[in-house]
């Protein structure tokens, strides 16, 4: 791939989506612990989802403290929505307890310390350091950001680990707070898992995957 392809992807999704207005496609938190709390939960759910659901829930617990000694069988309730309610409730109320525990009470601005964290992955790890701290040590590789990469050859592997040091090869540290959340939209909009919309991509001249399909 001609090196300068990523940078081409990246200023071309950046014209098409304005991350600064899209905050409601995105999960909603005001603090490092919500942030952190909701990443967990947007395992296998949509972000609307999730957003519905941390309304209540951090209106009950608005802290590591009151959510590490909460009843797993109340918080199953409030996320039942989101889909694997046990596992979310057993892992968020440890996550609590960790960071009570371990932590102070706060959520750690280290990638090596968020991974310590019950639930916490590569991927949750990374959206807890640039949106929580500001900071960009890694990309987030969700679904969108898997199917987008590799349909538009920027790796041809399929665990996400290996995508992210692919995508963290080619695009300068300066945009990687932002792949995830272009991609995302993208992915969304037009690049979809089922029924991509490669007539209108804007990427289509640049994309693998519609050169194929194409063709």
């Amino acid at each position: 791939m001609d090196s300068s392809v990523p940078c081409t992807i990246y200023h071309i999704l950046s014209d098409e989506y304005d991350l600064a207005s899209s905050r409601d496609e995105f999960l909603h938190f005001e603090t490092p612990y919500q942030i952190l709390i909701a990443t967990i939960l947007s395992a296998q759910t949509t972000d609307r989802c999730v957003n519905q659901v941390t309304r209540i829930l951090f209106s009950r617990y608005h802290d590591p403290a009151s959510l590490s000694v909460a009843s797993p069988a109340e918080v199953e309730e409030i996320i039942h929505a989101t889909g694997f309610f046990r596992t979310k409730a057993r892992n968020i109320i440890a996550a609590a307890k960790v960071l009570e525990q371990s932590f102070g009470g706060q959520v750690p601005d280290r990638i090596e310390q968020l991974l310590t964290i019950p639930g916490v992955g590569r991927k949750t790890a990374n959206i807890v350091i640039h949106h929580a701290f500001g900071r960009s040590e890694g990309i987030a590789v969700d679904t969108h950001v898997k199917r987008v990469s590799t349909r538009l050859g920027l790796s041809c592997h399929t665990d996400p680990d290996h995508i992210e040091q692919d995508l963290l090869r080619i695009f300068p540290p300066g945009v990687w707070g932002d792949i995830n959340g272009l991609f995302i939209l993208h992915g969304r909009k037009i690049c979809r898992a089922r029924k991509p919309d490669c007539s209108h991509c804007v990427l289509h001249e640049l994309c693998t995957y519609a050169e194929v399909n194409s063709s």
